[in-house]
């Protein structure tokens, strides 16, 4: 392990607003993020795969009054996002570091209104399909997770994945569908507020679009 990354894994230990392994509330919280953790009634909302939660801590700006929870395994990826909350005072945000496949291990049934799932690994090989984050195993997880009538938004720079999952939701059974090919250009652009991941401003630099 190299320094910096044992920097952030300490950075993890000692900061409130990541629940890991070894920590009270890593146990615990299923079904209590509202009144263990939060301390209010807001709407909680997911970053799935958050890297560096660029999304996470975007948005608890934007709504104070809206709960988020960015959600990735590597450690030293969320510490980047976890200093930047600290940074910011916000008090609306907290990460979780385990695996996406384990998340009814933390949230109950209905106890998510939204989920947010920003430029994943589009994992393009055949065998790779049980791991896109738009697999039908998956979306039944999120369903399971979300409040009746929440949201799931995805943002790819790949065609393939956006094909993909367009036609695994459509093939979904209650979903309200919404989507573009063209996002930056689309009246769905104002939800995102401008907000870019790292990968996403590399993409946006080259000139391409959604």
């Amino acid at each position: 392990m190299t320094r910096r990354k044992a920097q952030f894994f300490l950075q993890n230990a000692e900061s409130s607003n990541v629940i890991e392994v070894g920590k009270p509330f890593y146990k615990t919280i299923r079904g209590r993020w509202k009144t263990d953790y939060f301390g209010n009634e807001n709407p909680i909302v997911l970053e799935l795969a958050c890297g560096k939660g660029e999304y996470t801590v975007g948005l608890a700006q934007a709504f104070p009054d809206v709960n988020f929870i960015g959600v990735d395994i590597k450690g030293d990826r969320i510490a980047r996002g976890s200093k930047a909350a600290e940074t910011l005072g916000l008090q609306n945000v907290a990460f979780l570091r385990t695996d996406i496949n384990f998340l009814t291990e933390f949230f109950r049934e209905g106890e998510v209104s939204e989920i947010w799932i920003t430029f994943p690994d589009p994992q393009p090989r055949p065998k790779q399909e049980k791991h896109r984050l738009t697999h039908p195993r998956f979306l039944a997880l999120y369903k399971l997770l979300l409040v009746p009538g929440g949201t799931l938004h995805l943002k790819t720079d790949s065609p393939e994945l956006f094909a993909y999952s367009l036609e695994q939701v459509k093939q979904a059974n209650g979903v309200d569908l919404q989507y573009t090919t063209d996002l930056y250009n689309s009246p769905l652009n104002e939800i995102h507020l401008g907000i870019k991941t790292m990968f996403e401003q590399l993409f946006f630099d080259k000139g391409f679009t959604m």
